[in-house]
């Protein structure tokens, strides 16, 4: 498993972002260019082409290097590193004002507008830098929304995309992957689990987007996640989900209370 503090540079043996110049080694170094996705959702992928992460529209791409019809760069809001098709990107980053504030319009939750000149659809929108106050209050708008690997959208999304998701509208810090979410906040026991508190098993080996699962509390006995078993985001007992995670090899349940 790639270690949370270097995935998110940009370098290879050939090739590393300027700034990594003298930090790491690579052949060529090279700066950054700066795009921004201009459709609702662009899928980012590895160099298999597995899908890894998404782009949500109005968030900023970091571009190394552009290879065919596709670039390879860094998603600003989240540090993931991969390729994003050509056609999904435009050159420099407009500012936004507000944020897509609730599921269900033709952009996304959690993308980036200016509601002046993007249209969002009949959808609640939210000014940057004001937040949601509820945690769980945001997970449970998302219950019965189909669960996809790599995915960061009411089309489908994974479990530590839901977390991601309910944390950047909450105006805290969201990491994209299960290893990252496990390292915010503070450890606390699982006998003293209460609502809003982050529920995470991570795995050994993990897989191409994914580093473990991830949960919110919504009491000391339940959860809400994007369940792969259910295929959907849905509610669960902790004891039903610990048993579950454990049987496919998942390491012991870590709390954290941000």
């Amino acid at each position: 498993m790639i270690d949370v503090e270097t995935r998110a540079l940009l370098m290879r043996p050939d090739l590393a972002e300027a700034a990594l110049e003298g930090l790491v080694s690579a052949r060529a170094y090279r700066p950054t260019e700066a795009m921004q996705a201009t459709v609702p959702v662009a899928d980012v992928q590895d160099d298999d082409g597995n899908r890894i992460s998404q782009l949500l529209f109005g968030e900023a791409f970091d571009v190394l290097t552009r290879e065919g019809d596709r670039h390879w760069g860094r998603c600003r809001r989240d540090g993931v590193v991969g390729w994003v098709a050509d056609d999904a990107l435009r050159p420099g980053v407009s500012m936004p004002t507000h944020r897509v504030a609730s599921p269900g319009g033709v952009l996304p939750f959690n993308a980036l507008v200016d509601p002046s000149q993007d249209a969002a659809g009949d959808v609640a929108l939210m000014p940057l830098g004001e937040f949601a106050p509820d945690l769980v209050a945001v997970a449970e708008t998302m219950i019965g929304l189909p669960h996809a690997l790599g995915g960061r959208t009411e089309a489908g999304m994974d479990c530590a995309a839901m977390v991601q998701a309910c944390l950047i509208a909450c105006g805290r810090a969201g990491p994209r992957y299960s290893d990252g979410q496990a390292e915010l906040g503070r450890a606390v026991a699982a006998a003293d689990l209460q609502r809003g508190d982050l529920v995470l098993w991570l795995h050994p080996k993990g897989g191409p987007g994914w580093t473990g699962h991830s949960a919110i509390a919504l009491d000391a006995d339940t959860l809400v996640h994007a369940s792969g078993r259910a295929g959907t985001v849905c509610r669960q007992s902790l004891d039903e989900a610990d048993t579950n995670q454990r049987a496919e090899g998942f390491d012991a349940l870590i709390i954290r209370r941000l």
